[in-house]
């Protein structure tokens, strides 16, 4: 069995939203003790609380709570002789702490040197990751869970498929690729999270190329060239990385009700004086 501490670590990796769900209290005769955890997740569960009518009702209220998509902390009684249908005739009080899949989507076009480190950096964030090239032999052999390798003739094919609000990094070795990309980002996609690396001629040449191509200025609002934030200095792959997903992770995630909603402790008291 895999232990809750394990699973708290495979889901965070994974980008995989989970529930972890702590047995605060166990009065009278119960299958576990206080301190018991059990992770759960929309598909698997981790560890145990005891088993029975108590823990299915905690992995179907674990991922209910799980599918609003915010992070909520609560804390719910179990009488196992009522709503747990068990005969041991204690109760317990379960802590629900919420972790949800994360909303930052991230697309990192090339796998060169610095895709590779941004790439590196970044899976080790809150994000969901789609690495994209079209030579095979540029990616790692080992790609962490929350990256997503795709091996694309034509890279750009991938557009018509983004989410509405993915963070788009354009980091290959073509420029006349990088063009392309960006033409179609802007001309196909409502983006505004649209990053290239190059220099500033690169950026000048690239909206002069733009308006002879008919891609309006208001345009030039979603997209920059140099990406990353100015003041993180550094010119060797992984200090340009460093820059690149400094801006990235500066950017607002898209979280429906922001932070955390928390247990009040006036709640978690009367919950613990149940009998």
């Amino acid at each position: 069995m895999t232990s809750w501490q394990t699973a708290i670590a495979t889901c965070h990796q994974a980008a995989e939203g989970f529930v972890v769900v702590t047995l605060l209290q166990a009065k009278g005769s119960t299958p576990r003790d206080g301190g018991s955890k059990i992770v759960v997740t929309q598909t698997k569960t981790f560890d145990s609380i005891g088993g029975g009518g108590l823990e299915h009702l905690v992995i179907t209220r674990a991922r209910d709570l799980l599918a609003q998509g915010v992070p909520v902390q609560c804390v719910e009684h179990f009488p196992l002789a009522g709503k747990a249908n068990q005969c041991c005739g204690g109760s317990v009080s379960a802590l629900f702490e919420t972790f949800p899949e994360s909303k930052r989507s991230v697309v990192v076009f090339g796998a060169g040197h610095v895709g590779k480190a941004v790439v590196q950096v970044l899976s080790e964030c809150d994000a969901r990751i789609d690495w994209v090239d079209a030579r095979a032999e540029q990616f790692p052999e080992v790609i962490p869970g929350n990256v997503q390798r795709l091996v694309l003739d034509q890279p750009e094919m991938l557009i018509e498929t983004l989410r509405g609000d993915a963070i788009v990094l354009i980091l290959t070795h073509d420029h006349a690729l990088d063009y392309r990309l960006l033409r179609r980002l802007l001309d196909e996609t409502e983006l505004s999270s649209i990053g290239m690396i190059g220099s500033q001629t690169k950026s000048n040449r690239f909206r002069a190329r733009l308006r002879r191509d008919g891609i309006p200025e208001e345009e030039d609002a979603r997209w920059r060239c140099p990406v990353g934030l100015p003041e993180v200095g550094g010119k060797l792959p992984m200090e340009v990385a460093i820059s690149i997903a400094a801006e990235v992770l500066s950017q607002s995630l898209p979280l429906d009700g922001g932070e955390m909603v928390g247990a009040s402790w006036k709640s978690v008291q009367a919950v613990l004086g149940k009998p």
